[in-house]
């Protein structure tokens, strides 16, 4: 498979002026905030699929694709939302790659999306609260990453398998994290667990002792930390291991980043962890593809490819970048009936769909899109030991 090495958003992606027949994309994410961390791979994956599709030349008849980022913050509703509106009305973007966490993507999709018309599809945003009908979204939302309706059941398949049948649960105060928190929390109760406490943490606090105060008098297992990495969560865990409340946690997607072991390295040996991720075929065909520029294996880096592509390809398929055209192309290109399409094989689905046939997008991350929109979705689950973190198994 071909390595395409990918240049920057400033250089190959951006350079020069955009002609009145390209399309531009706009690359929302949390380049400041409490992921910071994982969003430049992000961005770099859906960029990726941008400088793909434009050196095919077959995109619209030979439309070229131009990113235009912008900060979601990932926590500021008001800002996202600001920023959103800038890259429809200022910008001119024809659809929006993001945003990313869970809040800020649906304060963008009501207040800005729906009523420009412009489709998104989020690659990491997983709240339960996202699974919008048709007649609610007006059928322009979509995801690449699966609802954590689903990462709820997941965790608790994880911990059970571990026998482990009592855990606290601190979360972020936000939709994602009490979506997540809940989630689990009914997935775990109805598996026969026993959650001793399901408490909020606000981010930014220079001291968590408090609040791990109250989780250790509630006590448990293990501590399941539905935060972010770089806000947070980090903090409940140091206080945790300071204090010795807790030795051993479970990280969902939020926590799981480089940043994680650069924080705690051999401190939480012994935790288990799981992020949406593709089969470790799909793993390797991305990182071929990749070729070392990025780091492919960050979260939601291979969903941020498979957003940005299938926007492209929906446009293809509909023959316009327009939303309102190929809005209703998005499901069909992703899933079956049609020929399938794997990682770095984007120029091989235009000229398919140029051509009038169908295509069935896999993509990096085995894209299957169900019910409203959102991704049926594989988990990577981890476990810590020796200070890194070790894949344990696909579910």
């Amino acid at each position: 498979m071909k390595k395409l090495l990918m240049a920057s958003a400033a250089t190959a992606l951006m350079a020069g002026s955009v002609s009145a027949e390209d399309v531009k994309i706009g690359v929302i994410l949390g380049f400041t905030g409490p992921i910071e961390s994982l969003t430049p791979s992000m961005a770099d994956g859906a960029e990726l699929a941008m400088k793909e599709v434009t050196d095919s030349g077959l995109l619209l008849d030979g439309a070229t694709v131009a990113s235009v980022r912008a900060d979601s913050t990932c926590i500021d509703a008001g800002a996202a939302s600001a920023a959103a509106e800038r890259l429809i009305t200022s910008d001119g973007v024809d659809a929006i790659m993001g945003a990313d966490c869970s809040g800020v993507t649906g304060a963008i999709l009501n207040n800005v999306a729906v009523a420009n018309g412009v489709v998104m599809i989020s690659p990491s945003a997983t709240s339960p609260g996202l699974s919008h009908a048709d007649n609610e979204d007006n059928g322009l939302f979509f995801r690449t990453a699966p609802s954590d309706a689903r990462q709820g059941v997941v965790i608790t398949d994880i911990l059970i398998d571990q026998g482990i049948k009592e855990v606290a649960v601190t979360y972020t105060n936000n939709d994602y994290g009490k979506g997540l928190a809940d989630s689990f929390q009914a997935a775990f109760e109805a598996a026969g667990g026993s959650v001793t406490i399901n408490a909020a943490h606000e981010d930014g606090k220079a001291d968590y002792s408090a609040e791990v105060g109250a989780l250790a008098a509630a006590g448990g297992e293990r501590l399941v930390v539905a935060g972010y990495v770089d806000q947070g969560g980090s903090g409940v865990v140091r206080a945790a291991l300071d204090s010795g409340a807790f030795d051993t946690f479970h990280f969902p997607d939020g926590m799981i980043s480089a940043k994680l072991l650069e924080n705690f390295g051999s401190e939480i040996d012994g935790s288990s962890g799981a992020h949406p991720s593709p089969s470790e075929e799909l793993t390797a065909a991305f990182g071929e593809l990749v070729g070392g520029a990025f780091d492919h294996t960050s979260p939601f880096t291979p969903e941020s490819y498979d957003a940005a592509a299938l926007i492209m390809l929906a446009m293809q398929a509909a023959g316009s970048k327009d939303s309102a055209d190929y809005k209703g192309k998005v499901m069909d290109v992703a899933n079956a009936p049609g020929e399938q399409i794997g990682v770095g094989e984007l120029a091989k689905g235009l000229q398919i769909l140029k051509d009038g046939g169908e295509i069935d997008y896999v993509g990096a991350t085995g894209v299957e899109l169900i019910g409203p929109g959102e991704a049926a979705g594989n988990y990577r689950e981890i476990n810590f030991d020796g200070g890194k973190d070790n894949t344990a198994r696909f579910r």
